[in-house]
């Protein structure tokens, strides 16, 4: 019994607006020390999932600056660790039009390989599962597809991508796209296991006949057309999905309680990542931190309050920031005054500056700006 994964790091940046003008969704910043990569990717290492190929398409460097050889994670840059997928595609805008037509230009990863399962995802949620239990649960489904779904996130208004409804003995009953389901539909997380040469059949079909989504083109056509087996494994613990800029400002933020923060760092599968060797943050006399996330090489002498501060940011004398995301390298000068605020890395903000958001439209600075 022997998986494989397979990250997809580029499918959601357009929702991420200018997050993600420069680098993948799977390098965006999270959490003060983390990217979003990380999370899946020690969930594939915990699970003992030894080989993985990342899908890049654009905007990748950071990505692989932030990934280097690997070893991080335990992995390494080869053949049975960790593999980045070469950026091509067919569509004339040079974008991926779909899952399908990514991991059609993987297709060598995919047939070279010898695990007979495959664990595929998106670089949006994080979480902290054990893809041993989920790839048990599929074997003993007998199902060809199994899709790992939460409660608790459809409400009837907010659009899913993926949803699915359940009878009282776990059944699929209904399988919707773009759908603002209702609350007893279960909320898919784009983690889905199946067959590996399952996968190439599908993959080499769907394709040949320009269908390119995997959740619409393949799962949802196959499942009404053809009784595809569809299996449900079903996840009860904490799933961040940041697929737009308001709920990655909302989760990061969200780390703040104790119990999301035990959900995803306290179990058992421990969240690996690029190690910075970085001087401890100093706080001077004047500084006053509440409720806050600091990483270590921040120069505090301001004040802050729930607030996520990432490595290297330096808080000037009698300056303010309250509910705010300030990312790493952030320079905010002597009387600033920021709420609701999520600042790439590398801005800089001058002194007496007034920027303020609400917390449902938080006010994003570009990485790199002067303000």
């Amino acid at each position: 019994m022997k998986g494989m994964g397979i990250i997809f790091s580029n499918i959601y940046d357009k929702y991420l607006g200018e997050l993600t003008d420069h680098r993948t969704v799977a390098s965006l910043p999270f959490g003060g020390r983390y990217r979003q990569i990380d999370f899946i990717l020690s969930n594939m290492r915990n699970s003992g999932i030894s080989q993985v190929g990342i899908v890049t398409k654009y905007h990748y460097q950071s990505l692989m600056d932030h990934l280097g050889s690997g070893q991080d994670w335990d992995y390494t840059i080869q053949k049975d660790g960790l593999s980045l997928l070469p950026p091509f595609a067919n569509s004339h805008d040079g974008v991926y039009r779909g899952k399908l037509e990514a991991l059609h230009n993987a297709l060598p990863f995919l047939t070279d390989a010898e695990a007979e399962y495959v664990i595929l995802s998106d670089s949006v949620v994080q979480s902290a599962i054990d893809f041993r239990k989920v790839l048990q649960s599929h074997i003993a489904s007998g199902a060809e597809v199994t899709v790992v779904a939460v409660p608790g996130r459809a409400d009837g208004k907010r659009v899913l991508p993926f949803a699915v409804r359940c009878d009282a003995d776990g059944t699929v009953t209904d399988v919707a796209i773009e759908y603002a389901a209702p609350k007893d539909f279960l909320c898919g997380t784009g983690m889905f296991i199946i067959g590996r040469q399952f996968l190439i059949k599908a993959i080499e079909q769907t394709v040949s006949r320009g269908q390119y989504h995997l959740e619409k083109d393949f799962i949802q056509r196959q499942y009404y057309q053809n009784g595809l087996k569809l299996h449900v494994y079903r996840f009860d613990q904490v799933a961040l999905f940041n697929s737009s800029i308001l709920e990655y400002y909302q989760n990061n933020l969200a780390l703040l309680r104790p119990e999301i923060r035990k959900g995803l760092f306290q179990g058992e599968s421990t969240i690996y990542t690029k190690i910075h060797n970085q001087v401890p943050a100093y706080y001077s006399k004047t500084a006053q931190i509440t409720d806050c996330l600091v990483a270590d090489g921040c120069y505090l002498e301001g004040s802050a309050e729930q607030s996520i501060l990432f490595r290297g940011v330096r808080l000037g004398k009698y300056a303010s920031v309250s509910r705010s995301v300030i990312m790493k390298g952030v320079t905010i000068e002597q009387g600033a005054v920021l709420d609701c605020v999520i600042l790439d890395s590398d801005v800089t903000v001058r002194k007496h500056a007034i920027l303020k958001g609400t917390p449902e439209h938080p006010v994003v600075v570009k990485k790199g700006e002067t303000v």
